[in-house]
């Protein structure tokens, strides 16, 4: 792959971006491979958005990843959706083809997978799988799971409609069913994947008590030092397998800086980073 003169240049786009980890993600990504990047975080708001994307690669720049809340924005303002990016109608990762054509793609759910698939050892094929949400977190990496072919997937939402409205746009990849969160089936789920923002505020939402057991793996998409509430939640209902969205981070991050650079980094030395810090 040729290289720029001077270092390639990165951008994360988001409102409020301060708190992210990704420099210190690709950073060490970069050094694996001896490569210079320059990463940046961007706060924009939503009115200049699109102005601030085209005038990052107008001038030059490389590739950028996009978070909260432009995802589905940046859908807009590509050239081309990845199959991936069109079926979660949202973007994380802005590939540059040339300073005029620009392609999006969605590595949420491929992160998500890669993580408890192959961090935490976690059989997604044929488990019983819960899902609590259904914004757009959900929409992200409903499809990369479900190609996982789980035996058993329901949507749990405080309203059902929305939930619902997601089964049957999912419902040619699998059989997905759509409740509220009390009426979630009362024996334990294998996965149950926490994907509402609400987890961050201290809420977690009112499950049956059963829903939860010892093996079922509670994963929060949330992250942050030290546990979440989703978390805490989680062992306190006798769950021996709480985790947090770390390894999902570093894993999509992967996946982009792939697409970027055509190479994948070791995920593992990154994550004991973050665990150390």
């Amino acid at each position: 792959m040729s290289m720029q003169p001077g270092p390639s240049r990165y951008v994360l786009f988001g409102h409020p971006v301060s708190h992210s980890w990704s420099p210190f993600i690709h950073g060490l990504f970069a050094r694996q491979f001896d490569h210079v990047i320059d990463y940046k975080l961007c706060d924009v708001g939503p009115a200049d958005f699109r102005r601030a994307v085209i005038d990052f690669f107008v001038e030059g720049g490389s590739g950028a990843n996009v978070t909260l809340p432009h995802k589905p924005a940046a859908a807009e303002v590509v050239n081309e959706l990845s199959a991936r990016a069109e079926r979660a109608r949202a973007v994380n990762t802005i590939i540059r083809r040339s300073a005029t054509e620009l392609v999006g793609e969605n590595t949420d759910g491929v992160g998500l997978v890669t993580d408890l698939v192959r961090n935490l050892g976690v059989a997604v094929t044929g488990s019983r799988l819960l899902i609590l949400g259904a914004g757009g977190a959900v929409r992200g990496v409903l499809a990369p799971l479900l190609e996982q072919e789980p035996r058993e997937v329901c949507i749990a939402n405080r309203t059902p409609d929305r939930a619902q409205r997601l089964c049957s746009e999912f419902s040619d990849l699998g059989e997905v069913s759509a409740c509220g969160f009390d009426d979630v089936d009362n024996r334990p789920w294998d996965i149950i994947v926490n994907a509402t923002a609400a987890s961050l505020a201290g809420d977690v939402p009112a499950l049956p008590p059963r829903a939860v057991g010892p093996d079922t793996v509670c994963y929060d998409m949330a992250y942050g030092r030290g546990d979440t509430a989703f978390m805490r939640w989680a062992e306190n209902r006798g769950s021996t397998r709480p985790c947090k969205g770390w390894g999902m981070l570093v894993e999509q991050a992967a996946e982009s800086y792939l697409l970027w650079r055509g190479v994948r980094p070791e995920t593992k030395p990154v994550l004991d980073a973050l665990v150390r810090l």
